[in-house]
């Protein structure tokens, strides 16, 4: 079977340092939370714990809190791999794993930012449609624009 993918790449200026701790630790910044959550009650925080085996995940605006996936590997400030553990239908399922790696590499400007979102095959009848969703202004392209944003203005 054909390995599924979404490959995006992003100059930033920022340093792969401040880049990779605003990728993670600071998530919150620039993650579009009120659009881009699974949560029932408003999100207001998105966490990557860091290490390997941390979680990922939204904290709600009522205490609750709901995963997005786990770290599979914490290499600061070279490299991040992240499963995402959401379903076509916007839910939840550890059992559903396609993996988010982000490599942070230095340039003469701070960073150059390479995501690949693989293991898309694993949505079975939607991975097209998920692929096309992962790959649109509302998916990885939006969402390294406003993290290349934030890290550029801190």
């Amino acid at each position: 079977m054909t390995s599924i993918l979404v490959r995006k790449t992003i100059d930033v200026a920022a340093g792969p340092d401040r880049a990779f701790e605003v990728f993670t630790k600071r998530m919150t910044e620039w993650w579009p939370l009120a659009t881009h959550k699974i949560g029932k009650s408003p999100a207001t925080e998105a966490v990557v714990e860091p290490f390997v085996g941390g979680r990922w995940y939204e904290k709600g605006s009522d205490g609750s809190e709901c995963d997005w996936g786990r770290v599979l590997a914490w290499e600061p400030p070279s490299r991040l791999v992240l499963s995402w553990e959401i379903t076509s239908d916007w839910g939840h399922d550890a059992s559903l794993r396609t993996e988010v790696e982000v490599r942070f590499t230095p340039t003469r400007g701070g960073a150059r930012v390479e995501l690949e979102h693989r293991l898309l095959e694993r949505y079975g009848d939607r991975a097209e449609q998920m692929r096309g969703i992962f790959d649109s202004k509302d998916g990885w392209s939006g969402l390294l624009e406003k993290f290349a944003a934030r890290a550029a203005a801190t």
